[in-house]
């Protein structure tokens, strides 16, 4: 099904890349533009959407964990030197207020998420599953029905759009890693990336209207990609399990799961801090038996220890390793868009090649 951006989203920016283009050809400056983005992931939209027209920074490498992230005095200094700053927004990058501030930066910053459909964080993970009394028997959720074999992409006409809401400045008043009341890892719905693109693109062009036609044009065909590695992602996950359902070690992939009908579990929140307590294990124990969960992942910028922890008691399988807060060094993971496909290659193998896993997965049947 193709993707397409919101309605009311495309009438508030048209005008945007309209003006940039009727300014006609001028001088090209120089200089690339010097855009620093608050992690990996945007810092890669950003190259993709700007090409050698800008040089980008990343204040966040890497295989690094934004929600952890603490400013080094050379950040300061590259936002000081900054055209653009782009950052997600919804309170995902709470240490970004002080450094702003720090730097005295006073130009443009982009908030990707501007526009996006917001997700209101119920939150997957057990704990807060309790907290809401939620008796859940692995098939209460109404995802899979809506999604109706993963031929819908759903969730964008039916929640509030991040435009509607007027405190996302970028300027969070939240330090460190405390999630608001919206999930904000929008970007692993590939339809929230062409929104993010969209204002990136209208980001650059407002500050290096001198190139808008580049601009333009990169992100039109970008935008052909991410369409593309939708189609290949719903192509992958097609054949899974009817209410598929596996175990994280946060809880970071509503958006995710939204679009592509996927339940994730989680014995903690958002944040990658926390950590579970005895009980919260013994529950998620429980939990993988009852609903005789197939295979448990492993996040890129996560300890493993959790989710060895639970292999090992559970027997249940780590079918592999997801990637969702920060791209690799090298690789087919060091792309968003490569992340999003190889996360989906990676949940097709474990749950497709897991149907035929022990279901009692007793955990005393396997040698570790």
């Amino acid at each position: 099904m193709p993707l397409s951006l919101p309605h009311a989203f495309v009438k508030r920016h048209a005008w945007i890349a309209l003006t940039g283009l009727a300014l006609g050809p001028q001088a090209v400056a120089d200089e690339p533009t010097q855009v620093v983005a608050s992690f990996s992931v945007l810092a890669d939209m950003v190259r993709n959407v700007g090409g050698d027209r800008v040089e980008v920074t990343s204040l966040v490498g890497p295989d690094s964990d934004p929600h952890v992230y603490s400013p080094r005095p050379t950040d300061a200094r590259a936002l000081a030197e900054a055209d653009l700053v782009v950052l997600n927004g919804l309170q995902f990058e709470g240490w970004m207020t002080r450094l702003l501030d720090a730097s005295g930066y006073q130009g443009k910053t982009v908030v990707a998420t501007d526009g996006v459909p917001l997700l209101a964080y119920g939150g997957q993970s057990l704990h807060r599953q309790d907290e809401e009394g939620d008796e859940h028997d692995g098939h209460d959720h109404d995802s899979h029905e809506e999604h109706d074999g993963h031929e819908e992409h759903r969730g964008h006409g039916d929640h509030d759009s991040h435009e509607d809401h007027e405190d996302h400045d970028g300027h969070d008043d939240h330090d460190s890693h405390d999630h608001g009341e919206y999930d904000p890892h929008a970007w692993l719905d590939l339809s929230a990336g062409l929104i993010y693109v969209a204002n990136i693109r209208d980001g650059l062009i407002a500050v290096d209207p001198d190139n808008s036609e580049h601009y333009a044009s990169r992100a039109d065909s970008y935008m052909e990609d991410i369409q593309a590695a939708h189609d290949q992602v719903l192509a992958l996950l097609d054949d899974l399990p009817e209410h598929a359902q596996v175990i994280v070690g946060h809880d970071a992939f509503g958006h995710f799961s939204r679009a592509y009908g996927i339940d994730f579990l989680s014995p903690v929140g958002l944040s990658t801090e926390a950590e579970p307590s005895a009980a919260d294990i013994a529950r998620m124990v429980d939990v993988i038996r009852e609903r005789q969960i197939p295979a448990l992942f492993v996040e890129n910028m996560s300890s493993p220890a959790l989710m060895e922890q639970l292999s090992e008691e559970t027997g249940v399988p780590i079918a592999g390793s997801l990637y969702n807060g920060a791209l690799s060094e090298e690789g087919m993971t060091s792309h968003y868009l490569g992340m999003i496909l190889h996360n989906a290659e990676v949940l097709h193998q474990g749950l497709v090649d897991a149907e035929g896993h022990d279901d009692s997965h007793d955990g005393h049947d396997h040698d570790h």
